[in-house]
């Protein structure tokens, strides 16, 4: 790599490392808000609900279609994230 591109990619790199730290802040925040929604379940067969899953997949697809971003990306992302946030709830579910 060039000296030129090195710089470049260096330049990048720094961008990409704040835009985690927002990222890390939103989902501390998303994490506050899944925390609000388990307390009001009652039962842990409440935490997956397969139509609104669906539902968030579908919508993302179409917002990313809009926005010109890949479907896939977009799709493998909120997957991992609605079942992080599943075996989330899962875990620190405190009803019957």
């Amino acid at each position: 790599m060039s000296p030129n591109n090195k710089k470049k990619l260096d330049l990048i790199r720094v961008k990409l490392d704040k835009l985690d730290n927002k990222l890390l802040s939103l989902i501390k925040y998303r994490t506050k808000l899944v925390e609000e929604v388990l307390k009001l379940k009652e039962f842990k067969k409440e935490i997956v609900d397969k139509k609104r899953i669906n539902f968030i997949l579908k919508k993302i697809k179409a917002k990313s279609l809009k926005k010109s971003i890949d479907p896939k990306i977009t799709n493998r992302i909120w997957k991992n994230m609605i079942w992080s946030y599943i075996d989330y709830e899962r875990r620190n579910f405190k009803k019957k």
